[in-house]
């Protein structure tokens, strides 16, 4: 990998790690249409650590409390009420699916679900989802002629069952194209909650998981050298850090008054745009898993 090239994923790492179009499937579609390798999902892995450092800055606030009275409860029965105590537990439980997942099909993701067909065919189908989880929150926000305006839930009350739905929903990220923060958010919606309780739950939920999965794979690449270039991905990981917090600031802000619609539009053109091209052989669906 070149200077060039990490240059460019790190920016695209940055712009859409955040965003519910998938930062996966945007590397992928990267390397395909420049002609370049796929950058394969340990570089992905390791520049998502850039990212949620951002996410760990951005929310330094909550997150030291979160751990601080976590910690606290353990020993002071009197805290184990406090929404802090609960939501440090509740990131645990939502962590558990995408761990047994991640593991158990390992192979899989790294291999065949990186197929652009596959991830044409996830940016449709979950940009329809989001749009409908989208529609639902909408209509509860505004009400309408015949119906009154739906309070919608807040992370007060966020139980174990929630938690577990939404870490489900966070392990389809494992496919290139599902998007870890479009699949969460999307469930949270389908559940009752407001954007923004969904939005937050899933960043902080992604913390431990994007953590881990990270060292995972420096884990494997340093016992196996020579299958990513260390100098471009540590390079792109920065890039990703400064350009990913500019784009959590704007999200949270955007999200507090504005509709997911324009990304959900934007999914389905992409994942038809690439159907296309695929059909009529511009784009291979193995492009750039061999450099062609």
């Amino acid at each position: 990998m070149s200077w060039f090239e990490s240059l460019i994923l790190g920016l695209v790492q940055g712009l859409t790690e955040f965003l519910p179009i998938s930062s996966s499937a945007h590397l992928r579609l990267t390397a395909a249409f420049a002609g370049w390798h796929d950058p394969g999902s340990a570089f992905t892995a390791i520049t998502q650590i850039g990212t949620e450092a951002a996410v760990l800055i951005y929310f330094r606030k909550d997150i030291a409390r979160i751990i601080s009275t976590w910690f606290r409860s353990l020993y002071t029965k009197a805290l184990r009420s406090e929404q802090d105590a609960r939501m440090g537990w509740l990131v645990i439980v939502g962590s558990i699916p995408i761990g047994v997942l991640g593991v158990a099909f390992k192979d899989q993701i790294t291999g065949p679900a990186r197929d652009l067909r596959l991830t044409a065919t996830t940016l449709i189908v979950m940009g329809l989802i989001l749009g409908f989880a989208d529609w639902l929150a909408s209509r509860d926000e505004q009400g309408g002629r015949h119906r009154v305006v739906k309070q919608r839930k807040t992370l007060k009350e966020l139980g174990v069952k929630d938690g577990l739905i939404f870490g489900v929903c966070q392990a389809m990220a494992l496919i290139p194209g599902v998007s870890r923060s479009g699949a969460t958010i999307s469930g949270g919606l389908l559940l009752g909650f407001t954007r923004e309780a969904a939005a937050r739950y899933s960043f902080l939920l992604a913390i431990p998981a994007v953590l881990a999965s990270g060292a995972f794979e420096i884990k494997d690449v340093i016992e196996s050298p020579g299958h990513i270039t260390w100098g471009p991905t540590i390079f792109a990981t920065v890039i990703a850090f400064f350009v990913g917090y500019a784009v959590i600031a704007w999200f949270m802000k955007f999200i507090s008054s504005k509709s997911f619609m324009p990304f959900v539009i934007y999914r389905i053109v992409l994942g038809i745009a690439l159907f296309v091209l695929i059909g009529m052989g511009v784009l291979e669906a193995e492009a750039g898993a061999t450099g062609t």
